[in-house]
């Protein structure tokens, strides 16, 4: 069976989370149906059970044994920010004040690329406006705002950056501010190249007698997921579809209780793929308000 109940765990009190990671290895190492990993991209967590019941008891037992107090929440999905259109942005960073001064200006372009192409850094300098010993740190400034996003803080993906102009000072030129001209520079092209949200879509399999056919392909239209075939095994019939992720949370209580039990279901990645904008939008603004508090 595989573990398909998630939840984002951890430790309430600051400096618990080296407590926490033993605890969750001990667990896990005691019994392998309960499953953890680490998310860098959203920066969580996340413990995997056989059910509610199964992670109740686990984290029941991770506070009693390690003497943890924990909070457990809604694993986030890791939605990813993209373009729909060409950018340009020419972003002139400059600060004078006591001591040494700080110059740099970026000129810019960007594209969108195929899904899954990731994100290509490239330079067209010709002539002398800018010293290729600043490349680097115009990459440096890009990647650090791919990493953070711009629309909802999720990481940015499957674009083309160039470089291909900009200005500089003798003097006042340096690493730190060509990092941070290159990192405006692209926030400001981002913007304008029609800028979206893409999320994580899953292929689902779900195996469940004969009679809940309908209730559990009501249920993934509902869904937003697309049914794309069925099989028969013995009494059982297996449909699988794809469905969003931010979908999927805790599906398989729903399943146990469309069925009364008797249904299974497994999940793995598939692919990613633009949001609609209705949602995309309430993405947007959770992520503004939670910048704001």
């Amino acid at each position: 069976p595989n573990p398909n109940i998630h939840s984002a765990i951890s430790s309430k009190a600051k400096g618990d989370e080296e407590k926490l990671a033993v605890g969750l290895a001990t667990l896990h190492e005691e019994d392998p149906t309960f499953v953890y990993r680490v998310d860098s991209e959203i920066k969580q967590t996340i413990i995997s059970g056989q059910g509610e019941l199964h992670l109740k008891v686990s984290t029941e037992r991770l506070k009693r044994r390690f003497n943890l107090e924990i909070d457990l929440a809604r694993p986030k999905v890791p939605y990813r920010e993209t373009i729909n259109g060409k950018g340009e942005a020419k972003y002139r960073h400059k600060k004078q004040s006591g001591g040494a001064g700080q110059f740099a200006e970026v000129w810019m372009r960007i594209e969108p690329k195929q899904r899954g192409e990731g994100v290509e850094f490239s330079q067209s300098l010709v002539g002398q406006n800018v010293d290729r010993i600043f490349v680097p740190s115009v990459e440096k400034g890009v990647m650090a705002s791919c990493k953070d996003g711009m629309l909802a803080g999720c990481k940015v993906v499957d674009l083309k950056v160039d470089f291909y102009d900009g200005k500089m000072h003798p003097v006042d030129s340096k690493d730190v501010a060509f990092q941070m001209a290159g990192k405006m520079a692209f926030r400001e092209a981002f913007m304008a190249a029609h800028p979206c949200l893409l999320e994580p879509i899953m292929n689902i399999d779900v195996k469940v007698p004969e009679d809940y056919m309908g209730d559990i392909m009501g249920d993934i239209s509902g869904k937003r997921g697309k049914i794309l075939g069925m099989d028969s095994e013995g009494s059982f019939q297996v449909i699988k579809a794809q469905v969003p992720q931010a979908e999927l949370y805790n599906y398989a209580t729903t399943i146990r209780s469309l069925t009364g039990g008797r249904g299974l279901h497994s999940e793995e990645f598939s692919h990613y793929e633009k949001m609609p904008k209705d949602l995309e939008s309430k993405v947007i603004a959770a992520k503004t308000k939670k910048d704001e508090e």
